[in-house]
């Protein structure tokens, strides 16, 4: 199985290279010469493109898994907590208060934001026990649409709902050399997250149990916020805002894998990025020479995913 995913994903990063209106191909890469068009194309555009794609699919899938682990729920991500929703109404304090601010300093203020989101969420949970496992992500929906409805307000009122919008269709069309780096913080977040399995595994099981067998369970759940935080602020930032991935590929994965995320956080970094690069694929070519949103195809996608694993869960439980 790992082999199959590993040659998935090879195959379609090579398609991703040579997908798009302008002739990069193989051929015109070797017709042209080193200082070619194609193979300028290639190293500004279509691989920037194509690395961002895989880095931000892996780190969506993580920090849905380990918002899971967090909250001891299969059905939260990042977008149905409200975390997504502080991080944006952070970028959009930044457009108003500090235009001028850098990309990595509006990704900091997003995920300074993000980090407030995680913490309101975890908070509002234990105030308000919930007792069914579906209703908990509609609490943390409610939180994030009160904090939507805020943003949209705020950028009504400011005229700046343009800029809402762009942010709220995920798309990597603008991505290229010099202006899609900031995602490799997500890919570091991958790296510590790939560290502090084991831990994510014991916080699951609940603060008691965690504490009994001698961990911090505080500093871990402190560790989890950030790495949630800052994958959503940079993938924001760089691409906007992808629907669903880091609910479903997290649940998908456990069905084969289990529930160990020592053993399931490969597959599902690989599986995440597998993902939103075949759905990159499908935006680029389903009205070529046109673009769709990439969001609108993860939406589509995620969404019926989610309804199966739904349906599933329903028919088990009877």
């Amino acid at each position: 199985m790992g082999a199959l995913l590993g040659v998935l994903l090879a195959g379609l990063t090579l398609v991703s290279l040579f997908v798009g209106v302008s002739d990069v191909t193989p051929a015109s890469l070797l017709a042209g010469g080193a200082d070619g068009t194609a193979a300028f194309l290639l190293a500004a555009s279509r691989a920037p493109r194509t690395v961002a794609v895989l880095l931000a699919g892996a780190s969506l899938g993580i920090a849905g898994l380990i918002m899971q682990m967090l909250v001891r729920n299969k059905f939260v991500e990042p977008g149905t907590t409200g975390v997504t929703e502080f991080a944006t109404f952070g970028m959009l304090l930044t457009t108003v208060l500090a235009p001028g601010l850098s990309v990595m300093g509006k990704a900091g203020v997003a995920a300074v934001f993000g980090l407030l989101g995680t913490w309101v969420f975890l908070r509002v949970i234990r105030a308000v026990p919930v007792r069914q496992l579906v209703l908990v992500p509609l609490v943390g929906i409610m939180l994030g649409g009160v904090v939507a409805a805020l943003t949209t307000f705020v950028a009504y009122r400011l005229d700046l709902l343009q800029s809402l919008g762009q942010w709220a269709q995920g798309s990597f069309t603008t991505v290229m050399a010099g202006r899609y780096e900031l995602v490799w913080l997500a890919g570091a977040m991958v790296v510590v997250a790939w560290f502090a399995a084991d831990r994510f595994s014991v916080v699951g099981l609940g603060e008691e149990m965690a504490t009994n067998l001698g961990l911090s369970y505080r500093r871990v759940v402190a560790v989890g916020m950030v790495v949630i935080a800052v994958i959503t602020a940079t993938v924001l930032v760089t691409a906007g805002m992808i629907p669903f991935l880091g609910l479903v590929v997290p649940n998908v994965v456990s069905l084969v894998i289990g529930d160990n995320v020592r053993r399931s956080i490969g597959w599902v970094a690989g599986t995440g990025a597998l993902l939103v690069l075949a759905c990159d694929i499908v935006a680029r070519t389903v009205r070529f020479p046109y673009e769709i949103p990439l969001s609108v195809i993860v939406g589509v996608v995620g969404a019926g995913l989610f309804l199966w694993l739904l349906l599933r869960r329903r028919s088990r439980a009877h």
